[in-house]
């Protein structure tokens, strides 16, 4: 098959509609990664449904950014544990009922039977094949982390059909759901995954074919979103132009880019403007790559903020992080305190690795012309939150 046949989803960028916007505020408060039972104060993780200390029921409810205890109500309802009265009530997710592939709770008052996280799935994998239920709960997994952190960080999930910019949906789907060769990509608002790649062996089959230092399911979906918030934000916007100072142009064929970058690899000088080797295939890989290590260092950042995580390190060459990072989320935020966390987390977290025999966790270097690139996305971002505000 011709090359810009099987590029597919990927080399298509013409716009349509769908979903609806979700109406709900930007997450606020502690991190994704440090919740307690309110039952018995156990530290319980993002992705749990039961503490495992004293049996309560958890769910994580959106509107508020929290995952909770719960306890029955009503009528098969549920109540966040010593809630108040007037408080709303909540049900499972369609999902997490009946195919136990969701913890995220919905609004008794919302008549969607699915969270919003779940209702952006356009199409689910073919759940008869029995393997791609284990898959579709791994891709699920990752891809709610990332919904959580557009909450957190303000994004639009919604289209704007007067301006041409659609709304954000998922396509989930393995090799055994389509004869058509699958491709992982973005076009038209739309994400597919390939769930093939929540199993460790097939990932790191394609991981060590592509050269690649690092792929994850996390990884690859922030990767996709970045190409969904290119067409939401910065196509025929204000920010068009400076993306291109910095990024590159856009504009010359995307199929044969990369064409060119399978066949005669990165530009020998890449790792000074390109924070990895795929990324300087095209403007719009650019951007989606440098746009997924801007999540990994947002949520990592929090994350060590949230474990009150402060590092002083003996070595005199060594950064330090002696201040709390997660005074560091707010509108006012510059990358430049955030990166001031992130590289003695880095060194220490690899150093921490490396101890184990085991590969870096951030096994990236970033230039300074990529650190350009990362206060570009960090504006664009904090300028939404602020027009949202």
């Amino acid at each position: 098959m011709a090359l810009q046949q099987q590029l597919g989803l990927l080399s298509k960028r013409w716009f349509g509609f769908g979903g609806a916007h979700f109406g709900y505020p930007a997450v606020a408060g502690e991190s994704l990664k440090t919740f307690h039972c309110d039952g018995c104060g156990s530290l319980v993780f993002f992705e749990n449904v039961k503490c495992l200390k004293c049996g309560h029921e958890l769910g994580f409810l959106p509107p508020d950014g929290e995952l909770r205890a719960l306890e029955t109500a009503m009528d098969g309802l549920s109540r966040p544990l010593s809630s108040k009265p007037a408080e709303p009530l909540y049900r499972h997710c369609g999902n997490g009922q009946q195919h136990q592939v969701c913890n995220w709770m919905v609004p008794d008052t919302d008549p969607d039977a699915l969270c919003i996280s779940c209702r952006l799935n356009e199409m689910i994998p073919n759940l008869s094949v029995s393997e791609n239920v284990a898959r579709w709960h791994k891709v699920e997994m990752a891809k709610r982390r990332v919904i959580y952190t557009i909450l957190r960080l303000g994004l639009p999930l919604h289209g704007m059909p007067a301006e041409n910019r659609p709304a954000l949906r998922f396509k989930l789907i393995g090799s055994l759901d389509t004869n058509q060769p699958l491709t992982m990509g973005h076009c038209n608002g739309l994400i597919t995954i390939n769930i093939d790649e929540a199993e460790d062996v097939e990932r790191e089959r394609r991981r060590v074919n592509l050269h690649e230092p690092y792929r994850t399911l996390l990884g690859h979906v922030r990767h996709e979103i970045a190409h969904y918030y290119w067409d939401r934000l910065i196509s025929n916007s204000k920010w068009l132009g400076r993306v291109r100072e910095l990024f590159g142009d856009e504009t010359p064929d995307y199929a044969a880019a990369l064409k060119r970058y399978y066949a005669q690899g990165p530009p020998p000088d890449w790792q000074a403007r390109y924070i990895s080797a795929y990324a300087s295939a095209h403007p719009w890989e650019d951007w989606a790559e440098t746009w997924a290590h801007y999540f990994h260092i947002m949520d990592m950042v929090e994350t060590a903020g949230s474990f009150g995580m402060i590092l002083k390190p003996h070595h005199p060459a060594a950064d330090s992080m002696t201040t709390d990072p997660r005074n560091d989320f707010d509108a006012n935020t510059s990358i430049d305190s955030i990166l001031g966390h992130w590289f003695p987390l880095t060194y220490a977290l690899n150093s921490l690795n490396r101890g184990m025999g085991l590969s870096d966790a951030y096994p990236f270097a970033l230039s300074n012309k990529v650190i350009d690139k990362l206060r570009l996305i960090h504006e664009v971002i904090q300028s939404m939150r602020a027009k949202a505000d």
